[in-house]
């Protein structure tokens, strides 16, 4: 399938970066892509509604999807808007 596209998160995932974030998305859609998170400091409900979007058409698409390297604020933050598998449980399996 190939080395997956890496895709460095914003270190604050508001509501102005969810735009941003979601062109960043489609550039990559159609190839394996690993979200690095390891600058986040804030996660917003946009972002978050951007990223869970994201993970269900990577699994639609049957193409990997993953979360690397996440911050414990990133962490936090899925854990606080009930998303803590998020991070977790992001790759789709052959």
């Amino acid at each position: 399938m190939g080395e997956p596209k890496t895709v460095a998160l914003s270190d604050n995932l508001d509501m102005n970066a969810a735009g941003p974030l979601t062109a960043s998305l489609r550039a990559a859609r159609g190839a394996p892509v690993a979200l690095d998170a390891s600058a986040v400091r804030r996660v917003g409900g946009q972002c978050l509604q951007v990223l869970l979007s994201a993970q269900a058409t990577w699994a639609a698409d049957g193409k990997p999807f993953e979360i690397v390297s996440p911050s414990p604020e990133f962490a936090e933050g899925l854990a606080l808007m009930g998303a803590a598998d998020l991070a977790s449980d992001s790759s789709v399996q052959d």
